[in-house]
């Protein structure tokens, strides 16, 4: 019955991704469509609406996993930018000659953080060998897809470098993307997540209970760039917009580092 179920949605899911594309298709002539990693939500929703002047409309934004999109543009999928939440999606997009030549540029930074639902009284300190998997007893601890998302794989490098990981893996909830995570957290269905610092100040139901060390994971860096078979005049124009002083007043607002000068 339940994997009835799961083909069911599996089917509704493809679907709907079907009508997205064709969507995108419709609207990719027009204005430009923007492939962004799902923890910039927030911060994009509010620049895009600052750079419709400058690039002569508002972007259509799809936002979702950068491993998830990062292979939709490799299938074809109608994209002008893409900003993806590590470099290696970044790159793998490059290595296949579907990233234009000269337009990345590393614009943001983030960190990651340990949270708890906003009337959890869990205390506990990020440290070697921090006892995780006691805190956490019969919960579970919330993650995006720790083998391709990049919020995931942060946070179980960090893991793996405190020593903590073997002791948690088998209590880990995967989801498709970081905010996915993030809500299992914030509706109380996980007992703790990973995700980073900018999402967790989106969401009033959360609360940081601690801050990975930097040196405990690759550094987190969000690149962007065009996508090379993009036509779209307004594409390289919204790029610039991103890197405008009024852009990085808003992504500093949301908690992110802005790398790009």
């Amino acid at each position: 019955m339940r994997f009835g179920r799961k083909v069911g949605v599996a089917v509704l899911g493809l679907a709907a991704l079907m009508s997205l594309g064709a969507a995108q298709s419709a609207i990719a002539a027009d204005g430009v469509t923007v492939f962004a990693a799902a923890s910039l939500k927030n911060a994009l929703d509010a620049v895009n609406e600052v750079c419709a002047a400058e690039v002569g409309g508002k972007a259509t934004i799809s936002y979702a996993g950068s491993s998830t999109l990062a292979k939709q543009i490799e299938q074809g999928a109608p994209a002008d930018v893409f900003m993806s939440a590590n470099l290696d999606w970044m790159t793998y997009l490059a290595d296949r000659g579907l990233i234009r030549e000269g337009t990345e540029v590393q614009l943001l930074g983030n960190s990651i953080v340990l949270i708890a639902p906003v009337d959890s009284t869990t205390d506990i300190e990020i440290t070697q060998g921090f006892d995780l998997s006691g805190v956490l007893g019969d919960g579970r601890l919330a993650m995006a897809n720790v083998d391709a998302v990049p919020a995931g794989k942060y946070g179980k490098a960090a893991l793996e470098t405190l020593g903590v990981w073997s002791a948690v893996e088998s209590k880990v909830a995967q989801a498709d993307n970081v905010r996915a995570a993030l809500a299992l957290v914030s509706s109380g269905e996980a007992t703790l997540g990973i995700v980073y610092k900018t999402d967790a100040a989106a969401d009033k139901n959360v609360k940081v209970i601690g801050t990975f060390p930097e040196d405990t994971h690759p550094p987190i860096v969000y690149p962007v760039a065009l996508v090379a078979e993009s036509e779209n005049a307004g594409a390289a124009k919204f790029l610039s917009c991103l890197q405008t002083s009024k852009a990085k007043a808003l992504f500093e607002e949301q908690g992110f580092t802005v790398l790009a000068k």
